[in-house]
C-alpha cells in the first residue's frame, strides 16, 4: 500500500470482547471523526452507527479500508468505550451518534487511595503500567526505565491516570496508544516516524500554518527542591530567544519537579528551559492518512517553498472518517 498516493476509504466498527480484546461482531457507521492528543484521555471519537449495539456499555473499535489497485488494506485507528449513544428521529427515519472514551478512561474513573505513594528508586514505567491495568485493554512498558529520583505521594482527587501521567513525566518517558486499543509504557521518540516532502512523500496539502509564539518563550528557567534552586539562562547569541538576542530575560519557574534518575536540580533546569523553548513555532496542515503516526511522534517537513524545514513533534491529529480518512494535524518544533 503506497499511502502516499490516493485511496478510497470506507469504514466499520467492530463490538471488542473485554475478555480476549478481539473483534466479535462487525457494523457499519455513517460519519465521524477520531481526535488524538498528547494529554487527558488521549483519544475519544464520535461517530454516527445505523443500529444500536445490544450489550450496553460495549467495547468497540474503528477500523479504515483502504482500497487502492485492488487491494485491501485494514488499519485500526481506534478502539475504545461506546457509552449512551443518543438516538434522532426524522420521521421514521432512525439515526444514532455515539461518543467513545479511550481506553484510558478506566484508569481515569478510579481514585487513588489518600497516601498512595511511589519510592525514590522504583521502576517508574512499570509503577506507570500497573496503574493504567484497569480496564481490558493491554498494558506493556519497556524495561529499563529510568529510577525515579525522589518520592511521588498522590494528590487530592489524584486518579489511577493522573498518577501514570506524573510518573511518566518525572523519567522522560511517555504513555502511547495504538489503534488497536493497546497501551504502551516507552521512551519519548527521537527518530522520525515519517518524512513528508513535495517530492518523496508529498501527502501534505497546499494550505499550512507555520505560528511563531515568540512571546511566551522565556531565556532564563528557575527550579526549586526545597532549599535548592538552580537557574538555568539562555545566553547563546545564535539562539533567537536568548537574553542576547532579544535584549531582555522572559522567566519561567517550577517548584513542584520530579528529577530524573541520576538528574541533577540544574540539569532539570536547563532541560525544562530547552522543554519551554520548543514550542516556539507551531506547524498546522491537513494531510492524507499514514499509520504509524500519531502524537508524540516525531516528523521531519521539508517544503523550502514555504520555509518549512526540520523535525517537529506531533502535538494532536483529527481523522475525518470520510473521503480518503484526511487528517488535520498540529506539531512543534522539536530539538
Amino acid at each position: 500500500m503506497n499511502w502516499s498516493r490516493g485511496f478510497l476509504a470506507d469504514y466499520h466498527y467492530t463490538i471488542v470482547d473485554p475478555a480476549t480484546w478481539r473483534d466479535l461482531r462487525s457494523y457499519n457507521l455513517t460519519d465521524g471523526s477520531v481526535m488524538k492528543t498528547t494529554d487527558g484521555l488521549m483519544e475519544s471519537a464520535d461517530i454516527g452507527i445505523t443500529s444500536l449495539p445490544s450489550e450496553g456499555e460495549t467495547w468497540v473499535r474503528i477500523y479504515l479500508a483502504a482500497m487502492q489497485d485492488g487491494t485491501v488494506t485494514r488499519e485500526a485507528l481506534f478502539t475504545g468505550l461506546l457509552q449512551a449513544p443518543t438516538t434522532d428521529w426524522d420521521g421514521r427515519r432512525e439515526s444514532h451518534q455515539a461518543e467513545l472514551y479511550s481506553v484510558l478512561k478506566p484508569a481515569d474513573d478510579i481514585l487513588l487511595p489518600r497516601g498512595w505513594y511511589a519510592l525514590a528508586g522504583s521502576d517508574g514505567a512499570r509503577l506507570a503500567a500497573e496503574l493504567l491495568d484497569a480496564g481490558p485493554a493491554p498494558v506493556t512498558y519497556e524495561e529499563g526505565s529510568p529510577r525515579l529520583a525522589s518520592h511521588m505521594i498522590a494528590e487530592a482527587h489524584e486518579t489511577n491516570l493522573s498518577m501514570a501521567r506524573k510518573l511518566v513525566d518525572a523519567i522522560g518517558w511517555r504513555i502511547r496508544l495504538s489503534g488497536d486499543g493497546q497501551i504502551s509504557i516507552e521512551p519519548r521518540a527521537t527518530r522520525t516516524a515519517a518524512m513528508f516532502d513535495p517530492n518523496g512523500n508529498d501527502v501534505v496539502e497546499l494550505a499550512i500554518t507555520d505560528q511563531r509564539d515568540w512571546y511566551s518563550c522565556p531565556n532564563v528557567f528557575r527550579a526549586q527542591i526545597n532549599n535548592l534552586v538552580a537557574v538555568a539562562t539562555d545566553d547563546d547569541p545564535d539562539s533567537p530567544f536568548s537574553t542576547v538576542s532579544r535584549g531582555r530575560e522572559i522567566w519561567k519557574e517550577d517548584d513542584a519537579i520530579a528529577l530524573n534518575d541520576g538528574e541533577s536540580i540544574e540539569e532539570y533546569a536547563i532541560r525544562r528551559l530547552k522543554e519551554e523553548q520548543m514550542p516556539a513555532r507551531m506547524i498546522s496542515y491537513g494531510r492524507r492518512y499514514m499509520p504509524g503516526v500519531g502524537p508524540g511522534d516525531l516528523v521531519g517537513l521539508t517544503y523550502p517553498g514555504q520555509r518549512i524545514s526540520g523535525t517537529f513533534r506531533v502535538l494532536s491529529q483529527r481523522i475525518e472518517l470520510g473521503y480518503g480518512a484526511r487528517v488535520a494535524e498540529e506539531c512543534e518544533a522539536y530539538g
